[in-house]
């Protein structure tokens, strides 16, 4: 597969590279020959410039190729990684749904998949990619050097590549690496990458500080690392019976043929030319046993499976299939959940037979515990997972029957875990481009018209940039779905978008909101009440059913969940005597 995804990565630098293995795995046998013919001549007494000119063109070859090959290969594998990460990234995002990131059973492939060239576990690729391309070299030329004593005895080469190659099978626990995806190994690179992530990344390193953990954390990578360690000598440790064999093979094939080159030349059968070119070749075959080649292999080929497996399985598990039927304008009337069921994968169910009707153009807003499933339920109607039983209708239309792409233009939404772009401001209001006019109305009715200007960038790791607080970070996403309102989304879906500002900044930006989506399906997720009220309906979720739905004013009145919760809430602001 590595020597597959090569002329994929770079068809010229491939053949580059190959060309050069050619040439740097023949120059050896070829030198053997000349310094044979080279020696002949001066035993002979008869000239000797071409034949010296021949030996030093090898001999210059021999080092001048190498360094380059060296930098082709390295080169070459940067690009093989950067492939990698294309068709990984790719089938990351070109899926519909978001299952196959989510996916407990893709988990493990995805991050040694994602991560196999920051060097956790074994070299990255461009680093290995001289260490195989030397390795191959040199098991080619041995294979070389062996052809030559064919013209000697047919049966010299066989023995003694025998001999040589025999070593890579009976050591093989000491050159290939074969754990490399078993479940501790694995595990163990997940939980070092992510404490080095932890190290490294800047959102722990106030937790760090302040709680003493730099020593903690340090030590547990230390201990993944060595433990990681330890697998690969254990891996690489050589058996002592393995070793005897490989020795008495090597010596036995290596005095055979010595001594049969050694016993013709004393009888006089061979020449001092052919005796060289013989001896030579016997000595370049020794190359055989000590190639350098199959852990190195391993190691640059190991990514190309994972990524393989993770292209082809990643798509299947995020796969949502597209309706035809346009979504342009809906919904006119409604959105029904009827008798909505949902479970992750492997979990238990989320929805039980769920039925709510959301007006069109009004706003809703969903409370519930922790868990009621109102984050899932906003991950339903943006469509990134299909419910496994029941409905969702739009206008009395199956959502799953909408072209996918054109309900997404019609849908706007601001999760919990937002995404923070390091880039301009404007680029984060409206990263595929907008008006100005439209940047600039969003932002005001987010209350961050006057963050920062409108090409700074949103990072102080850039010359120039600025960072901001959770608080105002929430009001760029804001912004964000604002944009997307004003150029034609229909329903706006947000789900604790204001948990980072103070109450008051909540109300009041959450009322901006409502006067700006006026005829658009406004759908708010919320732990705070003084917001909530404000909807046209609220909705209690509890185990996977609403509870309740009615105004505020309405369930107040009930005094049932929505009364409890929302008394609750506000006696921590009322006057205390």
């Amino acid at each position: 597969m590595l020597f597959h995804t090569l002329p994929r990565a770079h068809p010229g630098l491939a053949a580059t590279w190959w060309a050069l293995a050619v040439v740097r795995a023949l120059l050896p046998a070829v030198l053997i020959v000349a310094t044979g013919l080279l020696i002949g001549a001066v035993d002979a007494g008869t000239p000797i410039g071409g034949r010296l000119t021949l030996v030093a063109v090898c001999f210059v070859l021999t080092q001048v190729l190498s360094p380059i090959h060296d930098a082709v290969s390295t080169n070459l594998g940067a690009r093989v990684a950067g492939l990698l990460h294309e068709r990984l990234i790719t089938a990351a995002t070109t899926a519909e749904g978001i299952a196959h990131l989510e996916e407990p059973d893709l988990a493990d492939d995805f991050s040694l998949a994602r991560d196999f060239d920051l060097g956790i576990t074994a070299p990255p690729i461009s680093v290995a990619m001289p260490f195989v391309t030397n390795g191959l070299v040199e098991l080619c030329s041995g294979l070389a050097a062996a052809a030559i004593l064919f013209a000697y005895h047919w049966w010299a080469p066989l023995a003694l590549t025998t001999a040589w190659l025999a070593t890579h099978h009976l050591l093989r626990e000491s050159t290939v690496w074969q754990a490399w995806r078993d479940d501790e190994v694995v595990a163990l690179q997940r939980q070092a990458d992510y404490v080095y992530r932890m190290a490294t990344d800047a959102p722990a390193a106030k937790e760090i500080r302040l709680f003493g953990l730099a020593g903690w954390v340090v030590d547990r990578f230390g201990d993944r690392r060595r433990n990681l360690l330890a697998i690969t000598v254990e891996a690489l440790r050589m058996r002592q019976r393995s070793l005897l064999w490989a020795l008495l093979i090597v010596a036995a094939g290596n005095a055979l043929i010595l001594g049969t080159i050694a016993h013709d030349a004393i009888t006089g059968r061979l020449d001092l030319t052919t005796l060289t070119i013989y001896a030579g070749a016997a000595i370049g075959t020794a190359v055989l046993g000590v190639a350098d080649f199959d852990w190195w292999f391993h190691t640059a080929a190991r990514p190309g499976p994972v990524v393989d497996s993770l292209t082809q399985s990643m798509p299947e598990h995020g796969h949502l299939p597209t309706g035809t039927r346009p979504a342009t304008g809906l919904p006119r009337h409604e959105i029904r959940l009827r008798e909505l069921t949902f479970a992750y994968r492997a979990g238990p169910p989320v929805f039980t037979g769920l039925d709510l009707t959301i007006p069109a153009g009004a706003s809703l807003a969903i409370v519930g515990q922790n868990g009621a499933g109102k984050t899932t339920l906003a991950k339903l109607l943006c469509r990134l997972y299909d419910p496994t039983g029941g409905a969702i209708e739009i206008d009395g239309t199956d959502l799953r029957d909408l072209d996918l792409t054109d309900w997404r233009r019609r849908v706007t939404a601001v999760f919990q875990d937002f995404i923070r772009y390091e880039t301009t401001l404007r680029d984060n209001v409206a990263p595929l481009g907008a008006p100005d006019d439209a940047v600039d109305w969003a932002l005001h009715q987010a209350g961050a018209d006057r963050l920062a200007a409108p090409t700074t960038v949103l990072s102080k790791a850039y010359t120039g940039g600025t960072d901001l607080s959770g608080g105002q970070w929430q009001r760029i996403a804001l912004a964000r779905a604002m944009a997307a309102v004003h150029t034609g989304a229909g329903v706006v879906i947000l789900d604790e978008p204001t948990a980072q500002l103070d109450i008051r900044g909540e109300a009041e930006i959450f009322r901006r909101l409502l006067d700006a989506t006026r005829g658009q399906t406004t759908i708010l997720i919320s732990h705070r009440f003084s917001t909530v009220r404000q909807a046209d309906l609220i909705c209690v979720l509890d185990t996977g059913r609403v509870a309740e739905l009615g105004t505020h004013d309405e369930l107040m009145q009930r005094q049932g969940r929505y009364h409890t919760m929302y008394t609750l809430q506000a006696a921590r602001f009322e006057d205390q005597p």
